[in-house]
């Protein structure tokens, strides 16, 4: 059967005399008594082979082997918890899902759209986390992510949701104070805002257009959600995908100069380890999202 773990019984042992720091105060916790304690974790000293506990001046202490122990096993210890206590009261049909996603596309996309998805299935409560590096699914707890890219990532599944139609995009201000901007080659004389992620952005968009101009001047900046800022401000045009600034077109925040829209060969994907296939909330919200996303290429086109 292979090598075995302590019990789980001596592990909630441990976890509370380390929490506690006190062989009596454990067992008054867990319903044992003292000696029990003391005699499962002698057990388990004897089992590892090292002193989790020692006694300083009469005091219970843990060792550095205790106190690097019980610092990973508590996470899983509450884990398991989390994982009972879900299972308990959804019946494996809800709990909670762990949702990675880039900034903008959570910010101006997904999250205006989740309340529908809360009324509808009161029982899953949504996670979100936010950056645009690629995520690590056990590490940081998630169950899926939203990737932008070309359907290459290895070892895990993915759905596409929605390709990325670029347009250009700038504050009506701007618009009136600047020369005019109404095709590709007027693009010389003005600010070209550049995205630090995407280089290349307004040189293939511009050799799409034929245009032959300086590609790579302008401000730079990390994110969508600070590029779209920055043209809503006023400092230059922006090359930005027409989902996430639909809304603050619509509010006139921002105007699209002339239409020359450039469709990206890369989209925006749910991505998940396989075995997720089989968690019933992730199915429920994997649906969910995949008609989010058809009814919103349907409204784009």
């Amino acid at each position: 059967m292979g090598w075995q773990l302590p019990s789980l019984a001596a592990l909630r042992t441990f976890e509370a005399a380390a929490r506690h720091l006190s062989f009596t105060k454990a067992a008054s916790e867990l319903n044992l008594t003292q000696s029990a304690v003391s005699r499962q974790i002698r057990v388990m000293e004897d089992y590892l082979g090292v002193l989790l506990f020692e006694r300083v001046k009469q005091r219970l202490e843990l060792t550095e082997a205790g106190r690097s122990y019980v610092g990973e096993i508590s996470v899983a210890l509450e884990k398991m918890q989390a994982a009972t206590v879900n299972l308990m009261a959804n019946k494996g049909r809800g709990g909670i899902l762990g949702l990675g996603t880039p900034p903008a596309f959570s910010v101006k996309w997904l999250i205006p759209r989740l309340e529908a998805f809360s009324n509808a299935h009161p029982q899953i409560l949504i996670n979100l986390a936010t950056h645009n590096k690629p995520f690590d699914f056990e590490a940081e707890g998630l169950d899926a992510a939203v990737y932008f890219g070309n359907n290459d990532w290895p070892g895990v599944l993915s759905d596409p949701l929605i390709g990325e139609e670029v347009v250009l995009a700038c504050s009506p201000a701007y618009l009136r104070a600047q020369p005019p901007l109404a095709r590709p080659a007027d693009l010389a004389r003005h600010v070209l805002l550049q995205q630090t992620r995407r280089p290349k952005w307004w040189k293939d968009w511009l050799d799409a257009k034929g245009v032959d101009i300086n590609a790579w001047v302008g401000p730079r900046f990390d994110h969508f959600y600070m590029i779209m800022q920055a043209a809503v401000a006023g400092l230059g045009v922006a090359l930005l995908p027409r989902l996430l600034i639909s809304e603050d077109i619509a509010a006139g925040r921002l105007v699209i100069p002339f239409e020359s829209p450039y469709r990206s060969a890369d989209s925006y994907c749910l991505v998940y380890p396989a075995a997720r296939r089989t968690d019933p909330k992730f199915e429920v919200f994997r649906a969910w999202l995949l008609a989010q996303a058809a009814a919103a290429r349907g409204e784009l086109r």
